[in-house]
Parts: C-alpha cells; structure tokens; sequence
C-alpha cells in the first residue's frame, strides 16, 4: 500500500496576511525605485512595529530586503519621522495608545492592520458609546487582544478560558455584548461561550449582518480564515494516521490548528507544529501509512512544499488533497499606500 500525504487546501496565507506582506514589499520596492534602499543617513527604507505576521521565515525574508522590525516606536529614532520614513503596524492592529505615541512624533504610519480585525476595534468602541461592557474571549498578551482591549480599557473584559468565567462581575442590569479574537477555534470558544451565557443569560452576541464573514453562532467573529482551516484541518485528521501543522509557535491560528487536529486524531495518533521541514523527526511517521498536513494564515507555501518533500523523502509519495472551500477573500492596500498611486 502507498503511503501518503493528505494535503489540506484552504491552508496558509489569508487575504489579511497577504495584504500586509503585500504593504512592507510595496514600500520596500519604491525605495529600491527611488535609490533609497540604502540611504546615505543609515536610516532604513522602512521600520515594522512588532512581526508583520506571525511567522519568522515572513519576518526574516523581509529583513534581509531592508526592513527592520521593532518591538516598540521608542526603538525608532526621531530622523526617522523627519525624513518621513514609513512605519508599518502589523496585521494584529495596535492600541489608540501606540497610535497617539505615533502621531505625537510625527511618524508616517502605513497601518497594515486586517480590516477583520479592524472591525472588531470598531464595534469595541461602538458598543462602548452605545453603554455596553464588553466580554472579550481571547489570549493575554497576543497582539490582536492587546490592541483590542487597549480601544477601552475599563470597558472590555479580557477572559481566555472557561474557568475565567467565573471571575466576571456585573449587575443584571448591565448590558453585555461578546466579541472574540479572530484566531481562535470555534470549538475552543464553545465551551467558553456556554458558560457565560449561562452565568449571564441576557449576554448578546454582534448581529450576524455587522460581522459577514461568520458562518453561524457561537463563532462570534472568528474570521472566515480561521474557520475555514479548521474546518479542513478536521476532515484531514479523519484521514490520517498523525498531522503537521507548518506554523510559528506565536502564531495563534497555528497552534489552534494543531489543537482540532489533535482532537480530530484522538488517541489513533499526534498532531505535530513545525516551523520548517528542518523539526521534522522521522520516528514521528514509522510504520505510519498517512499523513496530514497544513499550515497556519502566515505561512508561506514553499514551507509546506518543503515538509512535503521531506516526507517523500521518507516514502510518504502519495498525495491527496482534502478541499472543503474555495476562497477568494482580497483585501486592498492600506489607504496610505494607494494614494501615493
């Protein structure tokens, strides 16, 4: 019998992360245009608040064509504002406090931010004017959460887990609303959701026709990415003897999708994550006869390809694909960047 792969297609790059790969190679080819890839004051053609996305081939590809990535605006010198060098915030969005710091100094910012994430910053300050407290279910000190919370403070509560529950307070007459991280798994969420509903049964969730890319409750506003990825990552497990997920370790959506692989395969067998091919370990797949694969929002193909050929390597050279959907989510460049076309 063959031994082979079980490929899941949608995997890898969503329309948010390619937009934002797409903004830092957009600018980093007009310098190159303009003669500005290495600029006689040393300062780059372009800095990046945070990773672009959470992938570190992305990240390092990116740096190697001039890009320099900073964890925080005060590691980018005041030059940089004068000579009106770009600053990109990254696909997760950023906080109303990262953005005045930027304003204050009179940065250029490019503002990659997924317009789905985007839009849950909007609604958090929507329902705010509207007197809401918001229940927000996501991972402390991810970016997206960080920004997200960062819109209001006092007014959005941070909860990870269903246990964390139990640790909100409000008055019955409080109005509630629930929104999400985008990455999350919906299954993940569940549980979560029950609980609250549960404990505060008058807690709303955001009208479908604000939020259209939810297939249906309790999803809440777990993009369409997201969910389409598990949702194929689950049937690759039903075909399977074990699964690779190709992901970063701090990229949420691929630890998730290592997590409902995980739960598809059961005790038959292991999902694994992996950066590349180079953390494969071929006593994962003795005397297995199928392997799963697929990979995370940000990762790019020819990683996937790689563990591919690995894995033929190893006499897995069979190949099926598992497709549950075709997308064709595109998302414009970022307004800062279209009108200087």
């Amino acid at each position: 019998m063959t031994k082979s792969v079980v490929l899941a297609d949608p995997r890898g790059f969503c329309a948010g992360v390619d937009r934002a790969i797409l903004t830092v190679q957009t600018i980093l080819k007009a310098a190159e245009a303009s003669g500005k890839r290495t600029r006689e004051d040393g300062l780059p053609p372009v800095y990046v608040r945070r990773q672009i996305v959470h992938n570190k081939h992305v990240v390092e590809d990116l740096a190697g064509q001039g890009a320099v990535f900073v964890q925080e605006l005060a590691e980018i010198p005041d030059a940089a504002a004068q000579a009106g060098i770009p600053v990109v915030f990254s696909a997760h969005g950023v906080s109303p406090v990262v953005k005045a710091e930027a304003e204050r100094r009179g940065m250029h910012v490019v503002d990659a931010t997924c317009p789905l994430v985007g839009k849950v910053h909007r609604e958090v300050l929507r329902f705010v004017r509207e007197g809401y407290e918001i229940v927000y279910i996501g991972h402390k000190g991810h970016d997206e959460a960080v920004g997200v919370v960062g819109e209001s403070p006092e007014h959005v509560h941070l909860i990870e887990h269903e246990s964390d529950v139990d640790s909100l307070e409000f008055s019955s007459d409080a109005k509630l609303v629930l929104l999400s991280q985008t990455t999350l798994s919906v299954d993940e969420t569940a549980g979560t959701i029950a609980a609250l509903k549960e404990r505060f049964p008058w807690l709303e969730m955001p009208p479908k026709a604000k939020f259209p890319w939810i297939q249906e409750p309790p999803s809440s506003d777990i993009c369409y990415a997201t969910s389409n990825r598990q949702a194929a990552v689950k049937l690759v497990a039903q075909q399977s003897d074990c699964v690779v997920i190709v992901g970063s370790a701090n990229s949420s959506n691929s630890v998730r999708l290592m997590e409902v692989a995980q739960e598809g395969l059961g005790e038959r067998g292991k999902a694994y994550r992996v950066d590349d091919a180079s953390e494969l370990d071929p006593a994962w797949f003795e005397g297995l006869e199928s392997v799963g694969i697929s990979s995370g929002a940000s990762v790019p193909d020819e990683l996937v390809s790689g563990v591919i050929d690995a894995l033929q390597n190893l006499g897995f050279t069979g190949m099926k694909s598992v497709e549950t959907i075709k997308e064709n989510m595109h998302f414009v460049l970022p307004a800062e960047l279209r009108r200087k076309k």
